[in-house]
């Protein structure tokens, strides 16, 4: 099973990550910064904060979603706010995006919020909503029941160091899974979570029995030139010790966010 993780940068580099995920062709697509934007007739829309703007795909999840007809396809949305066609506010959706081969079944899934709640009236004050979304999938060619969770974890404007905001989603996210995973699943958990190699979220996720793969395998950055800031770390692949990696690597090419891809195959 190859299971994919990427922040997609609102795409803001669409149409390059939507012919990668293409070729790519993982079995699990796992997308966080995805956005839905029916009332839009452009391609292209601006997402303004603090008097910054960044450009957004108006509709990376139907996008992503053509690229991969062969798969199931859930958009898990954390918050309504207005993206702008000029001086138009448009209302767009803004979340998470997870894609699944429909060769393997979906036992069980859950999607729930792990810091606040959804936003129906603007993307609110930082740290804003987050949610998880997990998919219990069973994979006939090995026999085994695997749960994939993905997240975005919060984005704090102090940085990505501990926070009490960031202990409770924690606590939100094991209990989540908790719901979901039965005894012998593997689980992986992947995503961009925002926080450091150090952080109490990663050493909480550890005593559940997760392997963290990014910094066991020595990759030491996750972004891309698109990004110049430093610390160099925010997305992450934790895998439980039943779980056979046969290939794990940080993507450096092509760049198609400011989030490298994280890819991962298992037996």
């Amino acid at each position: 099973m190859r299971i994919l993780s990427l922040n997609g940068w609102g795409g803001r580099l669409g149409e390059q990550l939507v012919s990668y995920i293409s070729a790519a062709d993982p079995d699990v697509f796992c997308l966080q910064e995805a956005t839905g934007t029916p009332g839009s007739t452009s391609p292209w829309l601006v997402y303004r904060d603090g008097g910054g703007e960044l450009l957004q795909r108006a509709n990376l999840f139907a996008e992503v979603a053509r690229a991969l007809p062969g798969h199931q396809a859930f958009f898990c949305p954390a918050a309504r706010g207005p993206l702008f066609d000029g001086d138009q506010a448009i209302p767009s959706e803004w979340g998470l995006a997870t894609f699944v081969r429909r060769s393997l079944p979906i036992v069980g899934q859950v999607q729930g919020f792990i810091h606040g709640a959804f936003s129906a009236n603007g993307f609110g004050d930082h740290p804003r909503s987050r949610n998880a979304h997990a998919v219990r999938l069973h994979d006939h060619a090995t026999g085994r029941t695997t749960v994939v969770v993905h997240l975005h974890g919060l984005r704090e404007l102090n940085g990505k160091g501990d926070t009490p905001a960031r202990d409770a989603q924690t606590t939100r996210l094991i209990e989540l899974i908790g719901r979901l995973r039965q005894e012998g699943d593997g689980l992986v958990v992947c995503g961009d979570f925002n926080v450091l190699p150090d952080s109490r979220m990663l050493a909480a996720l550890s005593d559940i029995g997760l392997t963290e793969l990014v910094t066991r395998h020595g990759f030491t950055d996750t972004r891309t030139s698109f990004y110049s800031k430093a610390p160099r770390y925010a997305d992450y692949m934790l895998v439980s010790d039943d779980i056979d990696v046969c290939r794990f690597e940080v993507v450096e090419e092509p760049e198609v966010s400011d989030h490298r891809a994280l890819l991962l195959e298992i037996g």
